[in-house]
């Protein structure tokens, strides 16, 4: 009986663990997530777009639609402007 608490009792630690380590990877991902979100946002505020309706346009969309948008936004100007 000893043996079988003893064995339970390391499970609940080894879950209690895992359960650390994925809160605070999910963390460490959601603080990257926001800081990649306010980089976005500033590269649009400073960026010249051809037309000013364009800039207006991106910052709504990157704004509004958070990491999505911010994520459509690199890969359709940021990363096209850097080729």
């Amino acid at each position: 009986m000893a043996d079988a608490m003893g064995a339970l009792g390391g499970a609940f630690v080894l879950l209690w663990l895992v359960q650390i380590v994925i809160g605070l990877l999910m963390f460490v991902v959601g603080v990257g997530c926001l800081v990649f979100w306010i980089l976005m946002i500033v590269d649009v505020a400073k960026r010249k777009f051809p037309n000013e309706n364009d800039k207006i346009m991106w910052v709504l969309i990157v704004v509004l639609t958070g990491i999505i948008g911010a994520i459509i936004y690199y890969f359709m100007v940021k990363r096209k402007a850097k080729k």
